[in-house]
């Protein structure tokens, strides 16, 4: 089921997340979800509290061209960042058609729980460094826009408060 994404500003992409303690029905049901919401978007990156949850959850898929590489990742977090820092020019599906050059360490290695509850490491470089990291910010209650100066930041949530006020008279 295809999940509202969640506009910037609302309160609830400021909170950090609880963690999951165990694998549900429910979890699985929300990563499904959250897969099947981020490929509509499209996107490459989804957190859950982007669609309200405030789960420790996030999806990815990095992958454009080849077939897909769904990932569900539950309680990730950062073990090791590289010293080598790269820049991207992120966006959101929080903050729809806004863009801006973040710097993060260039790779990163992330430990998390499975869908079978099993701990997972793994090491991510380029693209998928930088979307890892970006929806652990998310658990964290932290936007790719908190990276920017703040007219940026502010420019960006007026356009943002205009897009939902728009939304709403729609």
């Amino acid at each position: 089921m295809i999940r509202a994404i969640l506009i910037h500003p609302d309160p609830r992409l400021k909170k950090p997340c609880d963690p999951v303690a165990e694998v549900t029905s429910e979890i699985t049901e929300l990563a499904r979800d959250m897969l099947e919401t981020m490929y509509d978007a499209p996107g490459i990156g989804l957190a859950a509290p982007q669609v309200g949850a405030m789960k420790r959850v996030i999806v990815m898929d990095c992958i454009k061209d080849a077939p897909p590489e769904p990932m569900v990742l539950l309680n990730p977090q950062v073990i090791w960042s590289s010293e080598d820092q790269s820049t991207y020019d992120e966006g959101c599906l929080s903050i729809p058609d806004q863009y801006a050059e973040v710097k993060r360490p260039a790779s990163v290695k992330v430990r998390w729980m499975d869908l079978d509850g099993a701990t997972q490491e793994r090491q991510f470089d380029g693209l998928w460094a930088t979307c890892v990291q970006h929806e652990i910010d998310h658990l964290d209650g932290k936007l790719f826009i908190d990276y920017l100066g703040p007219l940026k930041r502010q420019m960006i949530t007026r356009k943002m408060e205009k897009l939902k006020r728009e939304r709403a008279r729609a």
